[in-house]
């Protein structure tokens, strides 16, 4: 074979070969149609949407459960949730006793005995306790074991969830005071404030009325004093310094002319008494002016003037109570007695003065005795000395003074006699003539003593200052329900300022007691 031949050979082997091996490449092929290939995928897909269904469906159930536990866990859990203070105290997870037994005992080693007001110089004092201040811790620990409690099942986790994450809760305690008696001292101090405001008033001395102008000056503004004590004791910023009173600006109210003679004016009236049913009728002396009310008018228009003087007509009674002797107050109904030092002549002289303006009044049912008035300005012109008194907490020398020991004498004849007391105000000190809560004092046109005769008959008062002993004796006509009265003062607290002190009226029949009167709650300046 030659050389061309074998490679016409080669050849047809090599064709061999590449046609046996395109054979079994096809043979190896599987011919898919379009439908099948598309149907192939879908079941791919299938498949995977549902293991990522399956996968959120186990993190739901997962979630679900999370959810269930803590839901149930804040709905049965009894006890504050985590994240929650009262007045910065933690009181996370404790049950409401727990934390109330906390927070009182943390509040009532912050709150003050006492609080101090201020106003310039002036300086006064209260007691906590006399005006009942006290955190309201009950509600604080309410409001506190309510957080998370007060929404849907949603909002409640979401709460609770938020202050587990930081966000902590803090509650202030809201204060509570006895407004009334708190608002009592407030008017007190008000009266007391060495720029108080002096309101016109008038007395009769003699046969003038005497009418007095008012001065412009400060109030206490009660509503804001009062929430700046609430403020001071809630930051325990009362603890360690005065609080500022707040004040007004006040004017006086004008002479009113027209007022002042309506309630002078009258007539007349003989005394009588009857028998069947017994009734005394005492006389009373009439009045007017004894000049036009137009030329009184004129009068007060000065104003430059701090005193005017009103001439008046004294109208006399034909009969008059005492010309029909003791049978008109056949009864006496209290005394009372303090003792005074002789040696003070000044101030001897002022008992006096101030005893002789009341000896001798008659109060129908009904009437309202005021001091003030009946006894008038402590005036040079009237006859008054000058004697120690106080002012501003201290003793100084002032007109009129010793005037207080005729007003608590009085006081207490009045509490023995069972009348009603409409004014009275303790001093600044505890006087030496009555113990704590027995006394009463009076500032001329700013503090009153004032009492009704709230008996179906009339009173007349008698007094005395002699021989070292003020007296008064209050008479009358005795009632079936009259009770015996007994008074009960003493000194309920002291601190190294003030002395607080309460007094009680107790009435009894037969020696067993019906009834029990608070008369006031007092604070004292230590001296």
């Amino acid at each position: 074979m030659d050389i061309k031949e074998k490679d016409i050979e080669k050849e047809n082997i090599k064709n061999k070969t590449l046609e046996k091996s395109e054979s079994e490449t096809n043979e190896s092929l599987v011919v898919v149609s379009p439908k099948e290939f598309v149907e192939v995928n879908q079941e791919k897909e299938k498949k995977g949407h549902s293991l990522f269904l399956l996968i959120i469906i186990l993190v739901i159930s997962i979630l679900l459960i999370i959810f269930t536990i803590f839901t149930l866990y804040n709905i049965f859990n009894s006890n504050i949730i985590s994240g929650v203070h009262i007045k910065n105290i933690d009181v996370s997870n404790l049950s409401k006793s727990d934390a109330k037994y906390q927070i009182e005992n943390y509040l009532k080693e912050q709150l003050p005995e006492e609080i101090t007001l201020k106003h310039g110089d002036f300086v006064a004092t209260i007691s906590t306790s006399q005006i009942e201040s006290k955190f309201n811790i009950k509600s604080a620990v309410e409001k506190a074991y309510n957080v998370g409690r007060q929404g849907n099942i949603f909002e409640n986790d979401l709460y609770v969830l938020s202050t587990l994450l930081g966000g902590d809760i803090n509650i202030e305690p809201t204060i509570e005071i006895n407004k009334e008696q708190l608002t009592k001292n407030l008017e007190e101090i008000s009266a007391q404030l060495p720029d108080k405001v002096e309101e016109s008033s008038y007395y009769i001395e003699d046969a003038n009325l005497i009418v007095t102008s008012g001065k412009s000056g400060n109030v206490v503004d009660i509503d804001k004093t009062i929430s700046a004590i609430k403020a001071a004791i809630s930051d325990f910023s009362a603890n360690d310094s005065a609080i500022e009173i707040v004040v007004k600006q006040a004017e006086p109210e004008s002479i009113n002319i027209d007022k002042i003679y309506s309630e002078i004016k009258k007539d007349p009236v003989d005394a009588y008494y009857t028998k069947e049913p017994f009734s005394v009728y005492p006389s009373e002396n009439g009045m007017d002016f004894n000049i036009s009310i137009e030329e009184a008018k004129q009068l007060v228009s000065d104003k430059s003037k701090e005193e005017y003087t009103i001439p008046l007509k004294i109208l006399y009674p034909n009969v008059t109570t005492n010309m029909i002797g003791t049978e008109a107050f056949p009864d006496l109904l209290s005394s009372f007695s303090t003792n005074y030092a002789v040696s003070y002549r000044n101030r001897t002289t002022n008992l006096i003065l101030a005893s002789n303006k009341i000896n001798g009044t008659v109060l129908m049912p009904g009437e309202t005795f005021s001091y003030n008035k009946v006894v008038g300005a402590r005036t040079i012109a009237a006859g008054y000395k000058e004697a120690p008194i106080y002012v501003s907490g201290k003793v100084e020398d002032g007109l009129g003074g010793g005037i207080c020991q005729i007003a608590s004498t009085l006081y207490n004849a009045v509490v023995y006699a069972n009348l009603e007391i409409i004014q009275r105000t303790n001093h600044q000190f505890v006087p030496s003539y009555v113990p704590a809560g027995r006394d009463a004092t009076v500032v001329y046109g700013a503090l009153d003593f004032q009492f009704k005769n709230n008996r179906n008959y009339p009173i007349k008062l008698v007094s005395s200052v002699s021989g070292g002993v003020a007296n008064f004796q209050i008479f009358g006509l005795k009632q079936e329900d009259d009770c015996e009265v007994e008074i009960s003062a003493y000194v309920t607290g002291r601190t190294a300022t003030s002395i607080y002190s309460e007094a009680y009226k107790i009435l009894k029949r037969d020696g067993k007691e019906v009834g029990r009167q608070l008369l006031s709650k007092d604070t004292y300046k230590r001296h």
